[in-house]
């Protein structure tokens, strides 16, 4: 019963970690926490502990005997790592190496953190700039979950970082969220819009998109209705949602998923080189941290 419940536990922590390309999680299992090494203070505390245990199983006075067969009877000093060269030697490589163990070279680590692309692709922000690209799917729980996260971190983020979103479209349902998404782009609509979308599908229930995803037209018969309770016009929706301007930004969005080969979302790639997700990065704080470091990085270069 106890390795059922396990089990039960371990799918449903896979189940909830990203929205996939087939609309289940990847095969990789989630990255184990790290147990948290003693501190280097702790094994100092340790070695004292025991230095002082041997201190108290060695006789605190030595009987000498004299020349003239008296006896002398003289106090032995305390055995402490502090009076014992070798033993505060041995304390003080200990703990300096704790302590290098502990900070270590790097808070994140290569190929288990993040994944470096080779080779790196072209970006498209100004020199001095560092282009850092959200891919998501407005109908992923997962992001929906971690969006207010990044729009926090978006006001706060430093001016040399170039943030976008990139609308998956693996299908032709995507392709239709994907479509309001530029089109309110487009319209200068969507920091008004973008989480009202969000909890239109999550909160509220409704998909925005019809019951049969191909079906285009009843997909936008629908948003076009989602959009008139925020006061956009029918007409001024439906020339952006079929512009120039969208459809090209939909070609683009397409290109820039299969280049990164993007099936899963959340996805973080930065300045072109690295990968990351809430699973790789290990949370949703660690990895806005994460994007955070590797774009400083890329900036120092």
């Amino acid at each position: 019963m106890r390795l059922r419940q396990l089990v039960f536990c371990a799918g449903l922590a896979l189940a909830l970690t990203a929205c996939g390309k087939r609309e289940s999680a990847d095969d990789r299992s989630p990255s184990a926490a790290p147990a948290s090494a003693p501190t280097a203070a702790a094994q100092q505390a340790v070695i004292q502990q025991k230095t002082a245990e041997q201190a108290a199983d060695l006789p605190s006075k030595i009987t000498r005997m004299n020349e003239d067969g008296s006896e002398t009877v003289e106090d032995v000093p305390s055995d402490s790592g502090a009076h014992n060269p070798l033993l505060a030697a041995v304390a003080s490589t200990i703990a300096t190496a704790s302590a290098a163990t502990t900070s270590g070279p790097t808070l994140w680590q290569e190929g288990v953190n993040y994944t470096r692309l080779v080779p790196a692709q072209p970006t498209q922000v100004p020199t001095g700039q560092v282009e850092v690209l959200e891919f998501f799917w407005y109908a992923c729980p997962h992001c929906y979950a971690i969006d207010p996260m990044v729009e926090s971190w978006k006001k706060t983020k430093p001016s040399y970082i170039s943030f976008s979103r990139v609308h998956v479209m693996w299908n032709e349902g995507h392709r239709s969220l994907a479509r309001m998404y530029y089109a309110l782009d487009s319209m200068g609509k969507l920091d008004q819009l973008h989480g009202e979308v969000f909890k239109e599908i999550h909160v509220n229930g409704d998909p925005l998109i019809a019951a049969d995803p191909n079906n285009a037209t009843e997909s936008e018969r629908i948003q076009t209705a989602f959009v008139k309770k925020f006061g956009i016009s029918e007409s001024d929706f439906k020339k952006a949602y079929h512009s120039f301007a969208v459809e090209t930004a939909l070609q683009r969005a397409d290109e820039l998923v299969q280049r990164y080969r993007i099936e899963g979302v959340p996805t973080f790639v930065i300045n072109g080189k690295y990968v990351a997700d809430v699973r790789s990065a290990d949370g949703q704080e660690r990895l806005m941290s994460l994007v955070g470091d590797l774009a400083a990085q890329e900036h120092k270069h």
